[in-house]
């Protein structure tokens, strides 16, 4: 009879992993973290914005430990000083999140080139430099997870907002680049593609009736996701459930990029 006695819950657990997860201190990124800290990862939080607290409350409260570094990630020392320092902190780096972002948006004949700089340089070059700076990391420990944040626009394309979509598709490329460079050293590169989320950025979006009936009219699951249903999918991928998985993106966004 074949024997599935090796495999136990254990393998979702995080405990003793160390975590980057970058722009975490809010939005989606906080949820990342908070369900990291439940799986028993300490967190390693780069971070542009100053504000902090609410992340560290919620990392401490699971008993975890959690450090921060503000800066730039579009600038090559800052990324490097992110790798430093946590290997610093901690001696050691288990896990990636590529989770900063922006978007900007504006009508195509007038977009702004700084428009375009800006989110290409954070949402797709910063991604592959601190991707390639953790690998070198990774690769003398022996293995560790990367996972990259797409989006429904790493599929689809939507009006005014070029670099991001651009951007966005270039994430889900980064990402199979990455899986087949260093897959043979053990580290696993995927991502999560999150679709509509309910989040304070888009609360006055959703108060158009147009706008949030066209959204959710389209989503299968006929609801805005929550943050919570980003957080068994980033464990997964975090985790050694996932170690045969690689160059491979999850969409998580209710069926929406399914649909017409």
């Amino acid at each position: 009879m074949t024997d599935f006695g090796n495999f136990t819950l254990d393998f979702f657990s995080l405990k003793g992993k160390v975590a980057i997860i970058t722009g975490a201190n809010q939005g989606l990124g906080m949820a990342y973290a908070a369900a990291f800290a439940k799986a028993g990862a300490d967190l390693f939080i780069p971070h542009f914005t100053p504000d902090t607290a609410e992340v560290k409350q919620l990392v401490e409260a699971e008993g975890r430990r959690v450090e921060f570094l503000q800066g730039d990630l579009t600038k090559k020392d800052y990324i490097q000083q992110v790798v430093d320092t946590c290997v610093e902190k901690y001696g050691r780096i288990d896990i990636l999140v590529n989770n900063a972002g922006a978007s900007a948006f504006a009508p195509f004949d007038e977009y702004p080139d700084k428009y375009w700089d800006m989110c290409i340089n954070l949402d797709l070059n910063a991604v592959y430099f601190l991707s390639h700076a953790v690998s070198k990391i990774m690769k003398q420990q022996g293995g560790g997870k990367i996972i990259n944040i797409g989006s429904a626009l790493s599929y689809t394309a939507d009006k005014h907002c070029p670099p991001y979509t651009a951007a966005k598709h270039g994430v889900i490329g980064l990402t199979r680049v990455f899986a087949n460079e260093l897959g043979e050293f053990n580290i696993q590169t995927n991502a999560i593609s999150p679709g509509f989320l309910a989040t304070e950025v888009n609360a006055e979006l959703r108060k158009d009736p147009a706008f949030y009936n066209k959204i959710t009219n389209r989503i299968p699951a006929g609801r805005w996701g929550e943050m919570e249903d980003l957080m068994g999918t980033i464990i997964y991928l975090a985790s050694r459930a996932s170690d045969y998985v690689n160059g491979w993106s999850i969409s998580v966004d209710g069926g929406f990029t399914t649909t017409l």
